[in-house]
């Protein structure tokens, strides 16, 4: 049976130490688009290793290399219990809870386990839970939800319900964030090497016309423009932000991210302007640090 709901839930956590330099960091925060427009914002807070700060979604990269990368995709999904055709699965969504402000540079251990599997018929949703820590304590919880087609109908909960409705009224922010032709290209040396995303050909055996940028570079390209926006240019406040991926985008595409502030929290959605508001993201919700 492909997935075993009892052992799946009951192993062990998989563990292994991860590190990172600020040339991590930098070149994160540059696959993001941070220092787009040099000669008038060199954007040093991101860009220069004096003073660095972290964007909390760097979390969701660190440790990765370019040459662990893949191996990696493969082995999160090698755990007892979970035996399911890798070419079958897609990241439905992701969450991450940041603990205290991400270091710049650092050595941690990181502890992922299959936090729930839930039955939707005919796909199945694992939730993959990475708990991340140093010496000095909790770092980061990230959790991915990994959309499985055809692993349904094992005899599992469905989940919860994930309807989502945006607020019934205008946003209080709006805001464009522009991807280059050649973005996929360098967010892929953060360690994500899968063809999806460089390859003509293998996109579109995938019924895609060009590659398609990463759903979790959408993440972090949104999350930036609400530390820049929103939350004043301070990625501190950030303490915590969700997501459901809901459609593609091709690099050169325009990010526009729709923002409703709600005493805490903020409320968004982001859709692709050049394509009649198709939605990139939704469910998106952020927790504020006053």
């Amino acid at each position: 049976m492909p997935i075993d709901l009892t052992t799946a839930l009951a192993a062990p956590p998989a563990v292994r130490t991860i590190s990172w330099t600020r040339r991590d960091v930098l070149l994160y925060h540059l696959s993001l688009g941070a220092g787009r427009d040099a000669a008038v914002d060199p954007e040093l807070a991101y860009t220069y290793e004096r003073d660095l700060q972290v964007l909390p979604t760097f979390a969701v990269v660190a440790g990765r290399t370019i040459s662990a990368g893949d191996e990696a995709s493969a082995s999160a999904m090698r755990v007892p219990g979970i035996d399911v055709d890798l070419r079958r699965i897609l990241h439905g969504g992701q969450g991450l809870t940041v603990h205290r402000p991400l270091p710049a540079a650092g050595t941690a251990e990181l502890s992922t386990r299959v936090a729930d599997v839930w039955d939707k018929g005919k796909a199945a949703v694992i939730v993959l839970e990475h708990s991340v820590a140093d010496a000095d304590g909790p770092l980061w919880t990230a959790r991915m939800q990994v959309w499985a087609r055809g692993e349904g109908g094992f005899g599992g909960e469905p989940g919860p319900d994930t309807t989502w409705d945006r607020p019934g009224r205008a946003p209080d922010h709006v805001i464009e964030s522009p991807t280059s032709p050649g973005q996929a290209l360098l967010y892929r040396l953060n360690g994500d090497l899968n063809p999806l995303h460089i390859e003509p050909a293998f996109a579109a055996s995938a019924g895609f016309d060009r590659p398609i940028l990463h759903g979790l570079a959408s993440y972090g390209i949104v999350a930036k423009s609400l530390v820049d926006g929103p939350l004043g240019g301070d990625a501190t406040r950030l303490r915590d932000i969700s997501v459901r991926f809901a459609g593609t985008l091709v690099p050169g595409e325009t990010i526009r991210t729709s923002v409703w502030s709600d005493d805490d929290r903020l409320v968004f959605s982001a859709s692709c302007p050049e394509r009649e508001g198709q939605p990139v993201l939704t469910h998106g919700t952020v927790g504020v640090s006053r």
